[in-house]
């Protein structure tokens, strides 16, 4: 299975591609996505959009997995990353590709085995699960790499559970 994993922000989009090759977990690609804070809001949406388009239609995958919002102690970030979020969402739901979403405990949970790992810990996890030389940088992109490990890790007991609730 590929996974694209989205960290969802307006200034800071990472963005994470896993690639599941037999029991290995490959890192395919990783990085940010980028406007400006001073550039009118409307002009940054259309530029993360084409952006998302742009990377979606490079790497193809078959899953994409989106950070979801839980809470923000920020009322203007949570409506930017909102907004990215919901870029993001629509952008892989017009290509047909499963879409999922996460929030930072179940990543966390997932990817380290304890919800209120630090950044840190989440980090070094993704560097052990994929075999990298060095801890993944920036942040944004290792968040976006948990993410699609987290779903690597996660799709299959959600497909296990579609199918029983599909023969109840």
């Amino acid at each position: 299975m590929f996974v694209l994993g989205i960290d969802p922000g307006l200034t800071r989009c990472g963005y994470g591609a896993v690639v599941r090759e037999g029991p290995v977990l490959r890192a395919v690609s990783a990085g940010v996505l980028t406007t400006s804070p001073t550039t009118p809001l409307p002009d940054r949406l259309a530029q993360l959009q084409a952006g998302l388009r742009a990377l979606m239609a490079e790497l193809a995958p078959a899953a994409v997995a989106v950070e979801r919002v839980f809470f923000q102690v920020n009322a203007r970030t949570a409506m930017s990353v909102g907004q990215a979020s919901g870029l993001a969402l629509a952008e892989a739901a017009a290509n047909g590709w499963e879409v999922t979403q996460y929030t930072a405990n179940e990543v966390k949970q997932a990817v380290v085995g304890y919800g209120a790992a630090s950044k840190d810990q989440v980090q070094r996890m993704v560097q052990a699960q994929l075999g990298l030389a060095t801890r993944p940088h920036p942040p944004d992109a290792a968040d976006a790499l948990a993410l699609a490990l987290c779903h690597h890790a996660m799709a299959p007991l959600r497909a296990r559970l579609a199918a029983a609730e599909g023969r109840a």
